[in-house]
This record gives C-alpha cells, sequence and structure tokens, in this order.
C-alpha cells in the first residue's frame, strides 16, 4: 500500500500492532531524536525525559530501578544504551529497603575516580521505590556542580487487588519529613512543565532533585508539541533561580484573586483538575498549586495566598485517614503567626479517595464542594470531541487508535490527545482503551482521565465509541461509557440478529434510553473480498476501512464522498494494492450497517440468555512499551505473549521466562564473577591427617540441594573464598578507613553495572588485598605516593629495569598488595580507587572428589592447607586454603564449575591407569566411585590400575579405607602404593608404575587403555 511518509510511528502491520500506541517504537524515536526529540507531537513527555535524562552530557550513570521499568519508565533508556553511542551507561537496580545506599555510595566524595571527573547520577523510580530510597538520603555528600543526584519518578503507583495504576503520592507521606535540606522537590503535571522540570533540575548545582512528574496521564500522552526548555535557563547554583528562568514559580495561584477561600495541594492532575474548574469564572475560591515542595518557602506561600483570604484548604494524599500530612504541618506553620490569621483546615485524602477522584466523573469537584461550601462549576469539556476505542492487544485493529491520532496531527488548531492503557487482569492476553480527544488547542490542560473517565458507574462520556473486537462485548460493560445521542462502532463478523442475540437486555435498554446509533462492519470480510488472503495488506486494509467509517461519522450531515475521500488521501495514495481508494470507501459504506434495537416490548424472548453473565469492568493496570527488537514489554517484564502479562504484574521477581542458560546464574550471590555461581552450605569439614601432623589435609562436604549445581565426573569447583576477617580489620585501622562505611565499586565484567558494599565486605569477601600485586600495581600506585623517595621506588620496580627487584619481591618475600602499601607509606588512593587497582579475588579450582551419580545433591573436596615462612620469619598462607580449613558446619560458600579434560572414556570397559599424588588423588575417588555405581547395576567395568603415592602411610593414606574397600570388590584391579617416607629408601610412585611396566605398556598400546596423572605440578614432572 502507499502510505505518505507523514512522520508516523504507527505500523500497520499485525506483527508490529502489539505495542501500546503511546510507546513509539524505539527505533523510530532514535531517528527522530536524532535531529531533535522537541516540537515533535509524537514523542511523549515521558519519552523527552527520558531522552534528557540520559544523555552523557548531563548524567554520568542511570539507575533504572525495577519498579520503574514496571510503569513503562525506563525501557527506552536502556534500549538506547544498547543500541547508541550517545547515551549514559545504565544500571539496572532491584529496590529494596536501602535502596538509597548504592547512590551515596557512588556518590561519596574524594574515593574513586568518579569524584574526580565529576559524577551526576540519575535515577528512575516510583513514589513505592522513592520511599525505600529516602531513609538514605541523609548520608548524601553535598551537592556540588560535578557531584550530584537527580531522581525522575513517574508519579503512578498499583493499588488494591487488581494492582490498578493510581496517580496518589500516598506512599511518600513519610518521606517528605526526612527529605535533608540539601534534596529539592519539584512536582510537574502539564507534558511541557514534566519536560522543562526534568531539564532543568541538571542546572541545578547545590541541590539534589527529586523531580515527580505525572506518568498516569499526561506524560504519556501522543499530541503534544513540546518545546526546549529555555535558552535562558543558564547552569546555576540554586533551585529558585532555575525555576525562576523557567517562567515558573514555586506555589502557582490560579482562581479569584479576592478569594476568601483558598485550595493547597501538590502538583499533578487533580492540581490541573481544580485549576481548569477555576478558570472558569470567579466563585470566591483560589487555588495554590505547589510545584516545589522542597526546599519549603514560608514567605513564598504567604504571598501566593491572597490577603482576603480567611481558610486555607490544605490536600494531603497519605497512606490512610489517621497519617498526618506534610503539606499541612508546613502551610500550618508558614500561616499560623502570619498576619492576616487564616484558619488551615487539614483534609488526608486517602488511596481509595484518589482512585475516585480520577475514575468517577465530577468526584474530586464535588469534594471540593463540599469541603468549601462553595459550588464549583464542571470542567467543560463541550468543544472536545471524545473518542473511546476499545480493542484486544496483537489484533489487526490494534494500531487503528495511533493511525487515527496520526489523521489528526498536522491539523492547524487542531489538538488531538492519544492515551493508551491495558487491563491485563480482566481478560485473558489484554484489553486495550485508547482515549483519543480532538479540541481546540485552549483544551490542551484537561487531564484526559478527567474529560474521559472510564467510570464503573458512567453516565456516557464519548461522542464515538468503537469496539474492534466482537468478543468484548460478551466479557465487558463497554457501551455505557456512550454518552447520550453519541456514536457507538462495532468491529464484527456477526449478523445483526446474532449482536442482538448476544447484547444483555440490560445493553438494549442502556442503547435505547441514550438513543445510541449503533452501527456495525465486517472490516476482516470486507478486507478479505476485496486483497484475499491474511497478511499485512490485508491488516492495512482493514484499518483503512475503519478510518472510512470513523470519517464518515465523524463529519456527520456534512461527510460527503468527496469530503471523506479528501481527507483520507492525507494518509493514503489514490489507490491501494492497485485498487482505488474510492472502490474502498464505496465498500465501506454500503457494509455499514445499522443496528435497530426493537422495543422492549417487542424483543424476542427466546435470544434473552437465562442467566446472562456478568459484564467485567475495565481497569488501568499495564503500561505496554515496544522495543526496538518489537519484544513487547508490560510494566517491565518482556512477554513471549500478552497472555503472561497479568502473571508479570502479580509475580515480578518470580515469573521471568527462561532465557537460555544464563538465566540460571545468580547474579545476586557475586554481582562482579562472570561465571555461574551457586550458594552451597558446608555439611562436612574433617581433618584425614593427624592433629600433630605438619600438614593438615582435610574432607570437605557441600550441601547443593535446591541450587541447580550439576558437575560431571572430573570437573572441578570453584571456590570464591573471602580475605581473614581480623587481618582485614586490622589493615582497616593502619589505613584510618572505616570498615563499616559504604562504597561503590564498578563490577569488572561490565562497567555499566555496579555494587555497593561496605569496606569491610568489599576488602574481605571480594578484593584480593593479600593476593601478589602485579608489576602494574607499582606503576599504578605511584602516582598516589606524595613521598618523593616512595614515588621514584614504586616506579623502578614496575620499570624494566626493576624486573631483579620486582622478582624478589614477589617469589622470595612473597609480598602482598597489603605489604606494599605498609612498606611505601605516601601512596595512599582513596578506598574505593585502591579496590579498582588490587582488583577482585580469583576463584580457587580444586578437582571434586565426588560422583554425582553417588552422592546427589553433594559435592566432596579434597584440600591441603597452604602456609610457609617468608625470609623475615612471617608465616603465610594460602587465601582460599586458609578460609576453607576454617569453613564451619552450616556456612555458606559461593562456588562455580569449571569444566575439565579429566572424563571417563565412553567405554567403560577400557582400561584405567590412575596416578594420584597427595591431593591428586581427589578425581580418582570421584572415578572409582562412578565405576562402582555402574558395577552395583550389573554393569561391566575394565580393569583399574591405581598408583597413590605421599610421604606416610599412617598419616597421609587419603581415604585409604575406601580404596582398600575398592580392592576388596575388584573395582581396583591392582593398587600402587608408595609412602615415600615409610622405608630406609624412598619410594615413588614411578617406582611402582616401573614394576607393572609390561601390564601397563599393553593396556595403553594393545586395549586402549587411558593414563591420568593429578597432583602437585612439580611432583608431576618426576612421574
Amino acid at each position: 500500500m502507499g502510505l505518505q511518509d507523514s512522520g508516523s510511528s504507527t505500523p500497520l502491520s499485525s506483527t508490529t500492532t502489539l505495542s501500546s500506541p503511546g510507546s513509539p517504537r524505539p527505533e523510530k524515536i532514535a531517528e527522530t531524536i536524532q535531529n531533535s526529540p522537541f516540537n515533535n507531537p509524537r514523542n511523549q513527555a515521558s519519552t523527552l525525559i527520558e531522552y534528557i535524562a540520559s544523555r552523557p552530557e548531563t548524567s554520568s550513570y542511570v539507575y533504572v530501578y525495577d519498579v520503574a521499568e514496571q510503569v513503562g519508565f525506563g525501557t527506552l533508556t536502556k534500549e538506547w544504551a544498547k543500541t547508541a553511542n550517545d547515551t549514559a551507561k545504565v544500571i539496572d537496580l532491584q529496590t529494596r529497603a536501602g535502596a538509597g545506599l548504592s547512590l551515596v555510595g557512588r556518590l561519596s566524595q574524594g574515593t574513586s575516580l568518579d569524584a574526580v571527573k565529576g559524577t551526576v547520577l540519575t535515577a528512575y523510580t516510583t513514589p513505592s521505590g522513592l520511599a525505600q530510597m529516602a531513609p538514605s538520603f541523609p548520608y548524601l555528600p553535598a551537592a556540588s556542580s560535578t557531584t550530584r543526584l537527580i531522581v525522575q519518578v513517574p508519579a503512578v503507583t498499583p493499588i488494591g487487588e487488581t494492582l490498578t495504576l493510581s496517580p496518589t503520592l500516598s506512599p511518600l507521606a513519610s518521606v517528605w519529613s526526612i527529605l535533608p535540606d540539601n534534596v529539592a522537590v519539584l512536582l510537574s503535571s502539564t507534558p511541557q512543565q514534566a519536560a522543562d522540570f526534568a531539564a532543568l533540575s541538571y542546572t541545578v548545582s547545590n541541590s539534589h532533585i527529586i523531580h515527580l512528574f505525572d506518568h498516569h496521564s499526561t506524560s504519556r500522552e501522543i499530541g503534544h508539541s513540546i518545546a526546549p526548555l529555555s535558552a535562558s535557563v543558564k547552569e546555576t547554583s540554586t533551585i529558585r533561580d532555575a525555576v525562576k528562568q523557567a517562567g515558573y514559580e514555586f506555589f502557582e495561584y490560579h482562581g479569584d484573586k479576592a478569594a476568601a477561600t483558598v485550595v493547597v495541594l501538590l502538583n499533578g492532575p487533580l492540581a490541573l483538575t481544580l485549576k481548569a474548574a477555576v478558570s472558569v469564572k470567579d466563585i470566591g475560591l483560589g487555588v495554590v498549586i505547589v510545584n516545589v515542595f522542597r526546599p519549603w518557602d514560608e514567605a513564598d506561600i504567604q504571598s501566593a495566598i491572597p490577603s482576603s483570604a480567611t481558610t486555607v484548604h490544605v490536600l494531603d494524599d497519605v497512606p490512610n485517614s489517621v497519617t498526618q500530612g506534610s503539606l499541612y504541618v508546613d502551610v500550618f506553620g508558614a500561616l499560623w503567626n502570619a498576619t492576616p490569621k487564616r484558619s488551615v483546615k487539614s483534609h488526608r485524602v486517602t488511596v481509595s479517595q484518589t482512585q475516585n477522584f480520577i475514575i468517577s466523573a465530577g468526584a474530586f469537584l464535588r469534594f471540593i464542594d463540599k469541603i468549601t461550601d462553595i459550588e464549583i462549576p464542571d470542567v467543560s469539556t463541550a468543544s472536545i470531541k471524545k473518542v473511546l476505542l476499545f480493542s484486544v492487544p496483537r489484533s489487526p485493529l490494534a494500531a487503528f487508535p495511533t493511525f487515527l491520532e496520526e489523521l489528526f496531527l498536522n491539523k492547524s488548531g487542531i489538538l488531538s490527545r492519544l492515551l493508551t492503557d491495558h487491563d491485563v487482569f480482566s481478560k485473558p492476553g489484554g484489553i486495550t482503551a485508547n482515549r483519543l480527544l480532538i479540541s481546540r488547542n485552549s483544551a490542551a490542560n484537561i487531564p484526559i482521565p478527567v474529560a474521559l473517565p472510564l467510570d464503573p458507574n458512567s453516565t456516557g462520556h464519548s461522542d464515538f465509541l468503537g469496539i474492534l473486537d466482537q468478543n468484548l462485548l460478551k466479557t465487558h460493560s463497554l457501551l455505557k461509557h456512550a454518552k447520550a445521542g453519541s456514536t457507538v462502532v462495532v468491529v464484527t463478523s456477526w449478523t445483526t440478529a446474532e449482536l442482538l442475540a448476544t447484547i444483555s437486555e440490560d445493553v438494549k435498554s442502556l442503547i435505547l434510553e441514550r438513543n445510541l446509533s449503533v452501527y456495525t462492519i465486517d472490516a476482516k470480510g470486507i478486507a478479505s473480498n476485496l486483497v484475499g488472503a491474511l497478511g499485512p495488506t490485508h491488516d492495512a486494509v482493514q484499518n483503512l476501512l475503519l478510518e472510512l467509517v470513523f470519517l464518515r461519522l465523524y463529519l456527520g450531515s456534512s461527510a460527503t464522498e468527496g469530503t471523506v475521500l479528501q481527507l483520507a488521501r492525507l494518509s493514503f495514495d489514490t489507490d491501494v494494492e492497485g485498487i482505488p481508494l474510492s472502490k474502498f470507501n464505496a465498500h465501506a459504506w454500503s457494509n455499514l450497517q445499522v443496528v435497530d434495537i426493537p422495543p422492549q416490548d417487542e424483543t424476542v424472548f427466546a435470544t434473552i440468555p437465562t442467566d446472562p453473565p456478568v459484564l467485567k469492568e475495565f481497569e488501568v493496570n499495564a503500561i505496554a512499551v515496544e522495543t526496538a527488537e518489537g519484544k513487547t514489554v508490560v510494566n517491565g517484564a518482556r512477554l513471549s505473549s500478552w497472555h503472561d502479562a497479568a502473571k508479570h504484574l502479580l509475580f515480578p521477581s518470580v515469573f521471568t521466562p527462561l532465557q537460555g542458560e544464563s538465566s540460571q546464574r545468580n547474579p545476586a550471590l557475586r554481582p562482579e564473577i562472570p561465571d555461574t555461581t551457586f550458594l552451597v552450605t558446608c555439611t562436612v569439614n574433617k581433618r584425614l591427617t593427624p592433629l600433630e601432623y605438619d600438614r593438615n589435609v582435610f574432607h570437605l562436604e557441600f550441601d547443593t540441594s535446591g541450587t541447580g549445581l550439576k558437575y560431571a565426573i572430573g570437573e572441578a569447583l570453584g571456590v570464591h573464598g573471602w580475605n581473614d576477617a581480623q587481618e582485614v580489620l586490622d589493615f582497616c585501622e593502619w589505613y584510618g578507613v572505616n570498615p563499616d562505611r559504604l562504597i561503590t565499586i564498578p563490577v569488572p565484567t561490565d562497567d555499566s553495572k555496579v555494587h555497593t558494599r561496605t569496606v569491610l565486605q568489599a576488602l574481605q569477601q571480594q578484593i584480593d588485598l593479600f593476593g601478589r600485586p602485579p608489576k602494574s600495581f607499582y606503576t599504578d600506585l605511584a602516582e598516589y605516593a606524595t613521598g618523593d623517595v616512595d614515588r621514584y621506588a614504586l616506579r623502578f620496580i614496575g620499570s624494566p629495569e626493576g624486573s631483579s627487584t620486582f622478582k624478589k619481591l614477589s617469589e622470595k618475600d612473597t609480598i602482598t598488595f597489603a605489604d606494599v602499601l605498609k612498606k611505601y607509606k605516601s601512596a595512599k588512593p582513596g578506598i574505593e580507587r585502591l579496590c579498582e587497582l588490587i582488583g577482585d579475588i580469583k576463584p580457587r579450582h580444586y578437582s571434586i572428589a565426588s560422583a554425582q551419580s553417588v552422592v546427589g545433591d553433594r559435592v566432596d573436596l579434597l584440600v591441603v592447607t597452604v602456609d610457609w615462612l617468608n625470609p623475615d620469619g612471617t608465616p603465610r598462607y594460602g587465601q582460599c586454603t586458609r578460609y576453607l580449613a576454617g569453613l564451619k558446619v552450616g556456612q555458606k560458600v559461593t562456588v562455580s564449575i569449571k569444566p575439565s579434560v579429566m572424563k571417563l572414556p565412553p567405554n567403560p570397559k577400557q582400561p584405567l591407569i590412575m596416578a594420584g599424588l597427595g591431593t591428586g588423588a581427589a578425581p580418582f575417588r570421584a572415578f572409582l566411585q562412578h565405576l562402582a555405581w555402574l558395577a552395583s547395576k550389573g554393569e561391566e567395568v575394565g580393569p583399574v590400575y591405581y598408583y597413590f603415592g605421599s610421604r606416610y602411610q599412617g598419616a597421609e593414606y587419603l581415604y585409604g579405607e575406601e580404596i582398600e574397600a575398592f580392592i576388596l570388590d575388584g573395582i581396583i584391579t591392582r593398587a600402587g602404593l608408595a609412602f615415600s617416607r615409610d622405608g630406609p629408601k624412598k619410594v615413588y610412585i614411578q617406582h611402582k608404575m616401573l614394576e607393572d611396566s609390561e601390564a601397563l605398556a599393553k593396556m595403553l598400546h594393545d586395549d586402549e587403555g587411558v593414563f591420568y596423572l593429578c597432583g602437585p605440578h612439580g611432583l608431576c614432572r618426576c612421574v
């Protein structure tokens, strides 16, 4: 088909119509952003806020908390970060108690590289998420031109059993009073104001900023041409200067200039509604809208309220009626001792009240009428044409609302605004409501939910009601949203008789009582007749036919064929797939059927269902965004189908579709580790050598139940060990750093991610403080040395000329990172930078000493403690063996699996020769366990020659009892045991193997035998 280039982002094929039309595809947005995202009515305010916040010149990092993406905010930022180079680094975080600690740690002064080059952090969260973050904000460092935090908060909160989305700010009732003085709070309501406040947040240098914007409706509307922030707004130090330069005030006053009664409330959709009501005429009522809640300015609020006012009513969003609102406390404190005296009254607006105000027509103004005793005129919407369209996701007509919106976008003097919402609970697969308002620009700021509420007790508000899926008539109560005398179009394949047989008598009565004009059209059937088989063209033709029908009914008596075709050609060429547009129009008009409802007394009672189903109500509980890959993201969850949406909504942290093997990884255990990690439990830690023996060889067992850990014969277990806690505390005391202080460390495998820990946690669990430094560490550390001697010495060791000195320090003195710092005391980088310089503890790998086929949910290790004395007599310990030796039963350990080339041959009859030195016996224990298991099942196994060597049989015959049992059971055919210190002559396993040389040669050469050798590297070379 020949769609003309209008800049539309609305796809027409069934494969691309599954997203919310109000959420343009990211690649389309990216195209417009390359030029300018502003002054484009196809871009939502929320999209612009994400764009502003994610620019690298405004933010160093963008933290996208899960709760923000669950309400459709942050997905685009993440998409841009994947596909574009001009986007700040993005970090995903989960919301939980103390969620703000990551931000506090990241902004810590004078410790990280970011503090040197400047760190402006942006966080995306919701009111509920902000409530969990705010207790950390008193610990924020002072804001500066290079270091500060901006929190962009889409003001929408899931409430009730069906998690209906509400604009309530009640989760923040306990937050306002604990915010420190260096945190400013901005509230916006209109799309232009939301974009302006988002932009000016980055111009203020002496405050951290929290910006709350109306994401329940206005910021998600399509149709507003939003201008960039005025060039007059410059980088400034104060929030007052920035707000003033942008053309706004801390407190807006609207209504009667000589009002005796004033209502004060925070900015948002209800404030916009009241503003529109009092702007009609002077009724003795004034409204003060709070744009800047923090810092609170008593002088400003006093001057904003006219001197004529005697009574001030303050509205606070609160979780329950017994919670005192902070706005009332602030207003009361500002006015109680001011002249003239006023009566200040508190009104606590609960969550259920807010929801009632939003969905019930006129409910909020009636509430204001009641508390002020002033008759409030209804907000006039007579000049607005209201279109309400119900559809289902992923249907051919799902994109029709955006398609229709496009028709009006470029009309001079006309403002068309589209808001798309979803209900994923009341119908499997979901149901979509699109509200389109067409008006003169003067009606731009009336919130769509106010002008066209989805009221369960609706008396009718839409001028045009479209039901784009016939089955919705069976499940949902939709026709009640049509106002008296309006038009209803049902897209259906039913005949008029079938339609009448489907709808209930109550619905028929409503149609008659409201004198609704009901039409049906079989768009699918007509498209099949005109263009044939199903497909993208078929879907596009259905949308075309429905637009032609809409134009005819919208234009009313002036709807001539020529007029309709003239408007249609704004979107289409004169022919589509070789078929003239006039032919489509003729078919649309001729197939548009009028539904005549017979009077009630003439109704054929045989068609009345004996037990009509209870029709459901539409509730807004989901926001959808479509990614560049065409994936639908509903409330932050990427769906394989819309049927999953309700599950994701109810269980966002549990119901996540698998994405291959990588989904098994648990990054929460150690986020800096790229391996798949598991948290296992120590159940046995048993020393195998006598206490008086100079070697501590010990056996460990770990319970793996519920972890999903699987391993094969011969694989190794990677142990992510910890440093000794007391040594770390001693180092902290020497270094002069508080071990309980929070720091933020980049994840080495992904520089877009960070994690926050205390100094003690970082140095004990992650940083290789007592490991051996490479040459590069000396060079890097030299840059932080304040003493000339230290600086030159470090540079020398790190240079090619200092190789012999470095070798002595590393191999003979076995010097550690901590030793280097203590030796060159003037080199003291900040603790975060020190962590980056040292790097992470590497996992130590140990051959697994068990066969999972035998032990099940368990993994065994055989370990020897590594310890020695350095030249000055200081004891040294192997970091990980020391950690493992000290494990207590019940202690958790983070582990990973490392594949190995040491595997059993595919044929169990092949001869096996195993040579183990000391703890090198570990994998052979697993081999023997598995062979014994095969034999117990009646399978034939080949001959096994087992060679083992250690110093003393009485002290180091490791797993001796098990070996003897395997010999008795015939699993081991021959055992060559060599204990080098037991006799007058030292005997090693190579001597035992030499005794069997003829048999071994035959096994290897003639019988396809396999030889395995495991043990310390130096000793293995002798074998």
